[in-house]
């Protein structure tokens, strides 16, 4: 999975972008089980479109609170997340705790059309 990371009102550290890579690179294998066989390529069996991250992190200048959003972009389809906490750790986990729901929801739902198809 791409992931593009953007940073406002704080500066970008490897710290910072490992803590993103490290929660957000795991939901790579829910979103691959997701693809229907159209984005499927027969001849080479590799997925025709990368699935892709879009996050922000950023301090607002008001108070001591982070903001943190992500957008997944997958076969077509998108999922956006965005938390607001004191601490920039606590607001990344919480944007992925909820894109995993949101990415279990959708995969609960391909299931379903699936098994449906089949009878």
């Amino acid at each position: 999975m791409k992931i593009d990371i953007k940073a406002t009102n704080i500066v970008l550290t490897q710290e910072i972008k490992n803590i993103i890579e490290e929660k957000i690179s795991p939901l790579e294998k829910i979103v691959q089980s997701l693809y229907s066989p159209e984005y499927i390529s027969p001849s080479s069996g590799k997925v025709k479109s990368v699935p892709k991250a879009w996050f922000e992190v950023e301090k607002d200048k008001k108070g001591p609170f982070f903001r943190a959003e992500c957008q997944l972009s997958f076969a077509g389809k998108s999922v956006r997340s965005e938390a607001t906490s004191d601490n920039l750790g606590k607001a990344i986990v919480e944007v992925k705790n909820e894109l995993q729901k949101m990415l279990k929801r959708e995969k609960e739902k391909v299931l379903k059309k699936r098994r449906r198809s089949k009878e």
